[in-house]
Order: C-alpha cells, then sequence, then structure tokens
C-alpha cells in the first residue's frame, strides 16, 4: 500500500475515533491517570529493586481503607443476604466481567465448586448434607472460558455480546447477577446488567471509579448507575499503581470484596445445615474481619526480608527473559491465580501471548502455565470444577447481534474445540524448553506441604520438569521445608481460603509488573508497552503518547493510527510485534524507521 493511501485511511479511522468515539475517551476516570505514590517509579526499580517492590505494594494499602466501610454497608449486607434466600430457593449466583474480572468471576465460581468438590474428597457424609448448594454459582466471562486463557478484547466493545451470553446462561427471575468493571464501563459487562434485569434478576455493579465521575463522563455507565434495579458497590480506592492498569488495585479489591462476599455465603449456608462438631470440623471461623485481615497480609509482603525475597526472584525472572528464556510454572491448588496473571502479561506488556500445541509458527509466551497431575482435558475440568464453558458462535449470530461485518464473516473461534488445544496438562511440550535458559517453577501454598496427596504431586512435577534446564519451588506462605523461594505470610484461614489466593495475587502482580518495569516495558508509572485492541486501550495509548512526547490528543490519534496501518504492512512472523504506542513513540522522536 503507498504510503498516501496509508495516511488517507489511517486520518478517516483517527476522525472517526475522535468525533464518534467519545464514550471511549476515558481520561477522565482516576483509574485511567497515574498515581503520585508511583512516581519515577521505572528510576525507583532500576536503583533498588526491594524499594521498587515496596512502592508498588504500598498502593494496595489504600485497598484496605475502602474495604473497611464497604464491608461494613448496607448495599453489601443486602448482596449476602440477597444470595442466600437465592440459593435457598434454588436459584443462581452469577458472577459477571470482561478481561482481568471475567477471569475473577471464574476464579470465584472454581473457588465455589472446588469447595464442594475437596468437602466431597474428605468428608463424604457432611458433603451429602450440602451438595445441593454446589451447581449454584456461575459465572460470565466477556469471550467465554477461552478469553480465560487468550484475551479477546475487542468483545468487550459490544453490549450485545454481553446480552447474549446472558441468554446463554438462562438468567431468570429470582437470580442473582453480580457484575464487575474495574473502571464501571466495560459495554459487554454493562450489557450484563441490562439483559439480566430485564429478565427479573437481582442485580448488584461493582466497579472501581467515583459513581459521580462516571456519571458524568460515560453515558453507558450513567444509565447503569441511575437504574433504580441495579444495586452499586463503589470501590473506588485511588489510580492504579501502574496508570491504566486495573488488573491491579482494581481488581484486587473486588475480588476482596466478591470474594469476602461469597465466604459470607457459604458460611451462612454450612451453619444452616450443619451440627456444630462438623463446623468444628470444617474449620468454619465466625465474623472474619476481612480488612483487617488484608491488612495484615500486606504488612507481612512489606516485611524486609519479603521484599528481599521477591525482588530476588523479580530477578531471576528478568534474566532468564533478558537472555531469550522461558519460565513455566507447574501448580495445582492455584493454577487458575497463575493463569490470571500470565495470562493478562500478554495485552498488558505486549508479550508473546499462549500458544496451541499445533501452531508451529508462534513464538512461545515467555511464561506458561501446567498441572502436572492430569492431562489438559482433565486439568481444564479441575481448575473450573466444571466442564469447560465457551463460545460456539457463528456468522448468521453476529449479524443477528449487529456486529460488523467483518467479524461477522471471520467468526473468531472461541469454542471447545480450540481452547484444548492449549497444553496445560501434564503432557510433554517441547516448545517450553526450546530456548535457553529455561525454568520449571513448582509453585505452592504451604497447606499444600501438608495435604495427603503432596507426594504423589511433587512426584508429578519432578517427571514433567525433567527435561528442564533447571528447577525450582516457590511457596507463597509459611512452613518448615527449606525451599529456593519462601514468601513468609500467613493468611487468615476461611472458607474458601480467600486470603491464600490474595496472597497469590499480590506476589503475582508485583512479580510481572516489577519484571516489566526493569525490562524497560513500563515509562515512569505508565505501561508503555500496550496493545491497542479495544477501543478504552487505543484511548489509552492516544493518551500515553500525547504525555510522553509532549504533542495534543488529537495529534497523538493520528499518529497512533498511521502506526496501525503501516504496521500492517510489515511482516512480523517469527518475531516478537512491537508495541503500535512505542513504534509511534519512537517514530515521532525519529528513532523508527518506517
Amino acid at each position: 500500500m503507498e504510503r498516501s493511501s496509508i495516511i488517507k485511511k489511517a486520518h478517516l479511522e483517527a476522525e472517526n475515533f475522535l468525533k464518534n468515539e467519545k464514550q471511549f475517551h476515558l481520561g477522565a476516570l482516576p483509574t485511567e491517570q497515574s498515581n503520585p505514590k508511583t512516581r519515577n517509579l521505572d528510576k525507583i526499580f532500576a536503583s533498588d529493586t526491594s524499594k521498587g517492590v515496596e512502592t508498588l505494594l504500598s498502593v494496595d494499602k489504600d485497598v484496605q481503607k475502602m474495604a473497611q466501610g464497604i464491608l461494613k454497608g448496607k448495599d453489601f449486607e443486602s448482596m449476602v443476604n440477597v444470595c442466600v434466600k437465592a440459593i435457598n430457593e434454588g436459584k443462581k449466583i452469577v458472577f459477571s466481567g470482561c478481561g482481568a474480572t471475567g477471569r475473577l468471576s471464574i476464579l470465584l465460581e472454581s473457588m465455589w465448586r472446588n469447595y464442594f468438590h475437596q468437602l466431597e474428597k474428605k468428608y463424604s457424609e457432611t458433603y451429602r448434607k450440602v451438595k445441593k448448594f454446589e451447581n449454584q454459582v456461575f459465572s460470565i466471562m466477556t469471550g467465554g472460558d477461552y478469553a480465560l486463557i487468550r484475551s479477546v478484547e475487542y468483545f468487550e466493545d459490544y453490549t450485545v455480546f454481553g446480552k447474549q451470553q446472558v441468554k446463554e446462561m438462562g438468567i431468570t427471575k429470582g437470580d442473582v447477577l453480580i457484575a464487575i468493571t474495574e473502571g464501571g464501563e466495560t459495554s459487554s459487562v454493562l450489557g450484563t446488567i441490562e439483559e439480566s434485569a430485564d429478565r427479573g434478576a437481582l442485580v448488584f455493579l461493582m466497579f472501581n471509579n467515583p459513581a459521580n465521575i462516571l456519571i458524568k463522563h460515560v453515558e453507558r455507565s450513567k444509565k447503569a448507575i441511575e437504574d433504580p434495579r441495579v444495586t452499586v458497590l463503589d470501590l473506588y480506592c485511588g489510580p492504579m499503581a501502574i496508570a491504566g492498569s486495573t488488573r491491579m488495585q482494581a481488581t484486587t479489591s473486588e475480588q476482596l470484596i466478591g470474594g469476602a462476599a461469597l465466604e459470607s455465603v457459604l458460611r451462612i449456608l454450612l451453619e444452616s445445615e450443619l451440627t456444630k462438631d462438623e463446623l468444628e470440623m470444617l474449620g468454619i471461623v465466625e465474623d472474619i474481619d476481612y480488612a483487617s485481615a488484608f491488612n495484615r497480609l500486606l504488612d507481612e509482603l512489606l516485611d524486609p526480608v519479603n521484599l528481599r525475597n521477591i525482588a530476588e526472584y523479580i530477578d531471576l525472572e528478568r534474566n532468564i527473559y533478558q537472555k531469550g528464556g522461558l519460565i513455566t510454572y507447574f501448580a495445582n491448588n492455584y493454577l487458575l491465580d497463575i493463569f490470571t496473571d500470565t495470562t493478562e502479561r500478554a495485552p498488558t506488556f505486549l508479550l508473546p501471548p499462549f500458544k496451541k500445541f499445533d501452531n508451529t509458527v508462534a513464538l512461545p509466551s515467555w511464561a506458561f502455565v501446567k498441572n502436572p497431575l492430569f492431562p489438559t482435558i482433565k486439568t481444564w475440568e479441575y481448575i473450573f470444577g466444571r466442564p469447560v464453558r465457551c463460545l460456539d458462535w457463528g456468522s448468521d449470530l453476529y449479524r443477528e447481534m449487529g456486529a460488523p461485518e467483518a467479524l461477522a464473516s471471520n467468526p473468531p473461534q472461541l469454542d471447545k474445540t480450540q481452547i484444548i488445544k492449549f497444553h496445560i496438562g501434564n503432557e510433554n511440550d517441547e516448545s517450553r524448553y526450546s530456548k535457553t535458559p529455561n525454568l520449571a517453577v513448582n509453585f505452592l501454598g504451604s497447606s499444600e506441604f501438608i495435604d495427603d496427596d503432596y507426594e504423589s504431586y511433587n512426584r508429578a512435577f519432578q517427571r514433567c520438569s525433567s527435561n528442564f534446564q533447571n528447577k525450582i519451588t516457590l511457596v507463597i506462605g509459611k512452613g518448615d521445608a527449606n525451599v529456593d523461594f519462601r514468601i513468609d505470610c500467613s493468611p487468615v484461614n476461611s472458607v474458601l481460603n480467600l486470603m491464600g489466593h490474595m496472597a497469590v495475587k499480590l506476589f503475582l502482580n508485583t512479580v510481572s509488573t516489577g519484571t516489566m518495569v526493569l525490562m524497560g516495558r513500563v515509562t515512569n508509572n505508565w505501561m508503555s508497552w500496550v496493545e491497542v485492541s479495544n477501543k478504552k486501550l487505543r484511548d489509552r495509548g492516544i493518551r500515553l503518547i500525547a504525555e510522553l512526547c509532549g504533542i495534543s490528543y488529537e495529534d497523538s490519534c493520528y499518529a497512533l493510527h498511521e502506526s496501525l496501518e503501516e504496521m500492517k504492512t510489515i511482516d512480523f512472523s517469527g518475531k516478537e510485534k512491537p508495541s503500535p504506542v512505542q513504534f509511534t513513540i519512537k517514530k515521532i522522536n525519529g528513532h523508527q524507521d518506517v
């Protein structure tokens, strides 16, 4: 394509975005702004990794302050009570989200289902008393289960896609929808709200921006927030540690509040069905102060010894990636938690995404996740606690929903046959040790050391990691075992192990972010190696270019769209595709040959 044609097409796209997509210009939202606490984060990490870790984790203190108020509020109490009533009446609870909150929704469903699976395994008689509750918590992930492992982020721009997933879930009167959107403006999630409310469901909405700002600037958010059928929980706790990276504090706050609600629901249900002796046997704890438990966990992670250990692990990952190497996490209980973080690294920092086993052209992802105990199909069902739930939408349905013709004529493959091509089980995968250095990480929580199945798990790990150049064991929690890395903390015990999952999330978010900061993929405290695969990310990229290059939003918009068109003419086969944002910045600064 001639350069004049590229520029003409790019300018048409840019003008359309500037004039007709203003509802996706989100710079006024605090979640899209930089946090003064992490200013010069790249320089802090460069001078002292431990200090960088401390700076990142310090922002999570704001989550605890927010949680204190929310957990004591009437809306949280109402959410718990409504969910208990719904389950007792044979109805279902459905969590709905997109991207990081979609993965959180799947995690919450999995925590619930796997609790019952473990209960059946250990205490079969007690399980029989409460098994009626097992199949009453569900999740809607924009893009289906496939999106857990491979982002399909352009789906989030379409309200109608969320509505369709509600229809397929069969949500009816008396069901409860808990919609979770980091910024409060994700179209697909707002679609699940509207459709569920129209069907008579009881609807709750959690988000992480001030409601009054959303109402003022985003019409679709205003519609949902002011809908009298919707109960709103505003979890605002300030800007993200990395500007716009809502997988961090926004999703952390939503995991804390959503998880606390789900644990409270399960505890109430169990107390209504089981004897006092049975409750004691299961370690059911009453009246957990979740805000204090979270604060205690943060204090433990911020201990100087833990800061050094986290920093050393970050340096380990950074050194492997800088040498072109690969890391493979092996896990069991926390497999889904690790999936969430590793999947999100790809669009956040423009890393090679997970690849299917039969794709011999794509580069392997820098990090991957496997379960050494089971083959892939069984592993998928194990981590979900249910059969795989994917989308199998054809051209006719896309056209019926009013999707763009480009999408309808070439529908993305998101069905079960595609998700099982990601070999996350114990199959040998030569691509994971095809480059050197390569490392197998045995990822454990402290309770897994005392689990009856630990020895069989460890044997499976040793077998699956036998071809790797190096292997280490990493533990999040306490214990006497001699391991390579330990993050010494003692999360409060609870029915769904919420604080154990919070500890893993905080650790992984810090590790993946810190590693990318050290590798130059963060500028100041902005994620400057970002993909622009949906309208929100496109706006974020435009604002980042404007800030770093000292130009207007409009000029930045034109420059980014020119880069997007130019990059379509470049063959990136066999090599990593650069961030369109970085491509644009280098071009503006005179360092990019185009």
